[in-house]
């Protein structure tokens, strides 16, 4: 078929783009912000991208077209297709009837972690022989593709909950039909498209019942959230994580570079990676625990986690410049930001000083309805710079008062950059978190402490 994608340069939807030329379609697709990676892998891979969306591009018409969650009604491309006639489906539809739909699929859903625990767990069955296929919401370290068929009927998926599209409004995840489930932890976010919590739950629950009975569902004993959801109804093989459930991880360094899995109190398997954090141990465990309901030992998976790198973005070193090093991080929540800042901590010790460096960029940030938790999320770095985004309904100065270390605020990223540099001394980190590209501030600081 001939295939062409709105939307094309979002993770999920350029993932898509690389499995329908795999399955040997005519692929090509629009965006209005063409930008790398994304742009540069479909390119390597001869796929044509216009910019913008002006109608020429649907003539002739294409067999289908696949619409991403970005595009609404007046859009011209969508008022065509729909003008048109043009058959036409949404991304996680399309994934189910032609890729999923014969597979065994492990998903990994919850709030946090996703990218970098279908990272791993891909990366395990790909050491142990499984050639497995993927698809990611960023490209992982292991791999130069976001997404891959694979030669095996294993599949694994990052299972977001966002909406599919203008037309059907369900969670992504309730089409990919999972045979085995990681469910990592819940909270609120996504305030765009959810009124509160139990919304989200709704849709988890959703998920939950789609898992056959000889599936599998892997969650964390004590998420009280994720319980919640699990009591309205669960009809497969289930295992927790935690201290009191099926599976443990006990940290062998205080940074959790070294860790060993243990099951049923028993201890299976030692892990001693390049990552830090008790939130990388964490995932990694869940990991472990699905690679295992396929048929993988755990003491075999804990070994290939050695060699896991992980995707862009997740407490990426990007530079360091006499003495400073300057670090990108993805975290766009507040349980995420505590998690970087705590793995962080963990890695660079007590006396050292972190400067840590925030967007709040995500729907839900701008929002404004996680603001009161940003200052208590921040508490494990030395001194804080917060930007202050144009349109947006409140004032990051509200974080700063509240922050318990100096804090510090501007609307204008060249002044933030220069007042990071100025406040930066030889041994610092700074750590800058956005989940979009912060107007190229991580380049900006290292040439200003180039000075």
């Amino acid at each position: 078929m001939r295939i062409h994608i709105l939307g094309i340069c979002g993770t999920f939807m350029g993932g898509l783009a690389l499995l329908a030329r795999s399955l040997g379609h005519e692929v090509s697709g629009a965006d209005s912000n063409v930008y790398p990676p994304m742009s540069t892998q479909l390119l390597e891979q001869g796929i044509d991208i216009h910019e913008g969306y002006d109608v020429d591009q649907l003539d002739p018409a294409p067999d289908l077209v696949i619409i991403g969650n970005a595009m609404s009604r007046g859009n011209p491309c969508v008022e065509a297709v729909l003008e048109r006639n043009i058959p036409y489906l949404s991304g996680p539809q399309w994934l189910h009837d032609y890729v999923l739909r014969e597979r065994w699929v492990l998903a990994v859903a919850g709030t946090h972690g996703k990218t970098t625990t279908s990272g791993m767990l891909a990366w395990i069955l790909q050491e142990c022989g499984l050639e497995p296929g993927f698809i990611i919401g960023g490209v992982p370290g292991n791999f130069d593709v976001s997404a891959k068929l694979g030669k095996s009927p294993f599949f694994v998926i990052e299972a977001d909950e966002y909406d599919c599209a203008f037309f059907d409004k369900r969670s992504k995840f309730v089409h990919y039909c999972p045979r085995t489930l990681i469910l990592n932890n819940l909270e609120f976010d996504h305030a765009d498209i959810f009124d509160d919590l139990k919304a989200i739950q709704k849709q988890f629950n959703h998920l939950v019942r789609i898992v056959p009975g000889q599936g599998k569902i892997l969650s964390p004993e004590n998420d009280q959230n994720l319980k919640q959801v699990l009591a309205q109804g669960c009809w497969s093989e289930q295992e927790t994580l935690g201290e009191n459930g099926d599976w443990q991880a006990k940290k062998l360094t205080p940074d959790a570079s070294r860790w060993s899995v243990q099951l049923a109190g028993e201890q299976v398997g030692e892990v001693n990676w390049s990552l830090v954090g008790e939130h990388n141990m964490h995932n990694g465990l869940m990991a472990i625990a699905a690679a295992r309901h396929v048929g993988v030992r755990p003491q075999d998976a804990a070994a290939a986690l050695d060699g896991f790198i992980n995707a862009r973005r997740r407490l990426e070193l990007r530079g360091e410049v006499n003495g400073v090093k300057v670090y990108d991080d993805f975290a766009h929540h507040p349980t995420a930001i505590l998690a970087t800042l705590s793995a962080l901590r963990s890695k660079v010790g007590g006396t050292a000083r972190i400067l840590a460096v925030l967007e709040p960029r995500s729907n839900t940030m701008k929002m404004g309805v996680s603001k009161n938790d940003l200052a208590p999320s921040l508490a494990r770095a030395d001194e804080v710079f917060l930007f202050q985004p144009h349109h947006i309904p409140w004032q990051v100065a509200e974080v700063a008062e509240a922050c318990i270390q100096p804090a510090h605020w501007s609307a204008d990223i060249d002044t933030l950059v220069a007042m990071v540099a100025k406040a930066a001394q030889p041994g610092d980190t700074i750590l800058v978190m956005s989940n979009g590209g912060f107007g190229g501030i991580h380049q900006k600081l290292l040439d200003k402490l180039q000075g």
